[in-house]
């Protein structure tokens, strides 16, 4: 099952720029099935209730966006995940891209 976090009502601004995704021997790391590069991108997520810093990734091309940028996320998907007494959630999108126009209230 995929969990999909509905981002309309959110404002996303670009925290940092694109990185590439590196393994631990500072490769970029490349999609399983399709072997696309991968791509981190920090970003701040602002509500009604708050605001919180994650970190993003995509495949495919390097996604166009700055630091600052208002942005539009297509299919953000939460991934629980543990390792060795560990736990978090990953997030990944199909794509992000500058939005136009004024921000989310």
């Amino acid at each position: 099952m995929k969990l999909y976090v509905d981002t309309t009502s959110k404002q996303v601004t670009a925290s940092k720029d694109p990185e590439p995704k590196n393994d631990q021997n500072g490769n970029q790391k490349s999609e399983k099935n399709t072997g696309r590069p991968m791509w981190s991108t920090q970003v701040f997520v602002l509500d009604e209730t708050g605001g919180e810093v994650i970190t993003i990734t995509t495949a495919g091309e390097k996604p166009n966006v700055k630091v600052g940028d208002f942005l539009a996320v297509e299919q953000l998907e939460a991934i629980p995940w543990a390792t060795n007494g560990r736990n978090g959630v990953a997030f990944r999108a199909v794509s992000l891209k500058p939005k136009t126009g004024s921000p989310a209230k």
